[in-house]
């Protein structure tokens, strides 16, 4: 069986962290929707690594401005050989105990804004995922219920104006489909 993730999987394992930075950190950026989560899954398990999701930091009330925190709790302690720890952001009724993510190896930072220019010196490999906005908001509906349409709706214009700014694709080390069931 041919293994659509081998050849990412061989390119993270050969990338090096930046000067000075003490784990390895690969951006699994993309818009909301487009297959980063599952994808970073997959990579976590097939790398033994951590994830460190934006989500963690994000809310629907600050989709991409919470990055400062980010680089405080989990970027700068993981490039200094030191553990990660930060308590996540509540989403609805469901509420994280604290995380802590181990310094060394491979860490995986998924989610929107995950290659942002901030954390590119941070940053040993970034993968770009790309998908089509129709299908990222029938995902997003799919697991947040039509009652999240709004929200959703709002998200991708953040999203949007990120994009337009950052153009994060431009920066990636690979970019990929997040709608062709690569890794699902």
């Amino acid at each position: 069986m041919h293994d659509a993730l081998e050849p990412l999987i061989r390119a993270i394992r050969a990338a090096q962290a930046p000067s000075g930075v003490g784990t390895r950190i690969v951006a699994v950026d993309g818009a909301g929707g487009a297959g980063k989560s599952s994808l970073a899954e997959r990579l976590a398990s097939r790398l033994g690594a951590s994830i460190v999701h934006t989500d963690d930091f994000a809310s629907w009330d600050n989709p991409v401005d919470w990055w400062p925190e980010l680089i405080e709790v989990a970027l700068e302690p993981l490039a200094a050989g030191q553990p990660a720890r930060y308590q996540p952001t509540k989403w609805g009724d469901a509420e994280k105990g604290p995380i802590v993510i181990r310094p060394g190896g491979t860490v995986l930072l998924e989610g929107v804004t995950a290659s942002r220019q901030a954390f590119r010196p941070y940053l040993a490999y970034s993968i770009w995922v790309e998908a089509d906005r129709e299908l990222r908001l029938r995902r997003g509906i799919d697991r947040d219920g039509e009652q999240a349409r709004r929200q959703w709706q709002r998200w991708m214009d953040e999203e949007d104006r990120y994009i337009a700014t950052e153009r994060p694709a431009d920066h990636a080390d690979a970019v990929i489909r997040g709608d062709q069931d690569l890794w699902t």
